[in-house]
């Protein structure tokens, strides 16, 4: 199938998500971290891009996405590729790739960082409160919700706080 018959083939909001992080200029900085790694690409659902094999150590989880290229380390144990048999990953991955879309593409990484240090000073751990994260699906991308640290709930006592996203709807 020609790239183009391919885009045409995507659901409307796919087609968006791939023009805009193409035009933004994500998913080239994404392609190149991919291959600056060491990873294989190839063709993913969703005009998406899986790169497998990432060398390098940092980051530390099993996957991450940069635009539409959802690079997959070295690290990630499956039994096979992570398009094939981790269905709820792929879909956590394919939610960031639309918030780089929505964040204007490479702005996305200093709000997410930020996302990541607030969530820290609030629980002790860099993705159960950062909104990314939280957005994305904690349990899809394999983490857990966990409570404020003590000072901040007695602060803040009977306020309603908002709770993780439960679909699996990329």
């Amino acid at each position: 199938m020609s790239p183009v018959a391919a885009v045409r083939a995507l659901a409307p909001r796919h087609q968006v998500r791939l023009v805009v992080n193409v035009a933004n200029g994500s998913t080239a900085v994404g392609l190149g971290i991919a291959l600056a790694g060491g990873a294989r690409l190839a063709r993913g659902p969703e005009g998406l891009v899986t790169a497998s094999g990432y060398r390098p150590p940092v980051p530390a989880a099993p996957a991450f996405t940069v635009g539409n290229v959802i690079i997959v380390t070295r690290r990630w144990r499956g039994p096979g590729p992570l398009a094939d048999c981790a269905p709820r990953i792929l879909a956590h991955e394919a939610r960031h790739a639309t918030q780089y879309a929505w964040c204007g593409g490479l702005l996305m990484l200093p709000l997410y960082f930020a996302a990541a240090g607030a969530s820290w000073a609030a629980c002790g751990d860099f993705a159960a409160w950062n909104v990314f994260e939280r957005r994305a699906g904690l349990a899809d991308g394999g983490y857990t919700d966990r409570p404020l640290r003590p000072v901040l709930a007695s602060m803040l006592g009977k306020a309603r706080l908002p709770q993780a996203p439960r679909s699996t709807r990329a």
